[in-house]
């Protein structure tokens, strides 16, 4: 799992921002989006397409002159699917105040030179938190299995 964690780092500027002042949480789904994307195709070593924002939690806002840390692991591998896990903290600078902001679950997809879906290799969970998210895992799959037959 630790070949493909991924780290970014962001600067909230005044053009990242609501009608609140805080950060817009399009431009947060997005920065969650890419690195996502950034690990599942690190991790696949091929392209990926996004299936699934199987969750968002908007947990603490960020504001003008944060720093936003974001931070993506695989959590779990299908066939040809890939979940990645992402958090994101905030810290001012100012006062090194950190915060978690959101936390997300995607699933990924890769896919070949056809555009078709391909297999990928499995996972090795290392730290307590990899195995907590590993073991966890199955749970997560079967939620999104359960809500997608309620769709058909």
């Amino acid at each position: 799992m630790s070949a493909s964690r991924t780290i970014q780092t962001k600067l909230v500027l005044p053009a990242d921002i609501n009608h609140l002042q805080t950060i817009f949480g399009g431009h947060v789904l997005a920065y969650i989006d890419e690195i996502a994307a950034i690990t599942a195709m690190k991790h696949s070593n091929t392209a990926v397409v996004t299936a699934s924002i199987d969750s968002v939690d908007f947990l603490n806002s960020a504001r003008v002159g944060d720093v936003l840390e974001l931070e993506a692991v695989v959590s779990s591998t299908g066939r040809t699917s890939i979940e990645v896990f992402v958090s994101v903290h905030s810290m001012n600078l100012l006062t090194r105040e950190i915060k978690l902001t959101t936390e997300s679950f995607l699933t990924m997809v890769a896919m070949d030179e056809n555009f078709k879906p391909t297999p990928v290799p499995g996972i090795f969970p290392e730290t307590e938190n990899e195995i907590s998210l590993f073991e966890t895992g199955p749970a997560r799959r079967e939620h999104r299995k359960q809500r997608s037959e309620m769709k058909h």
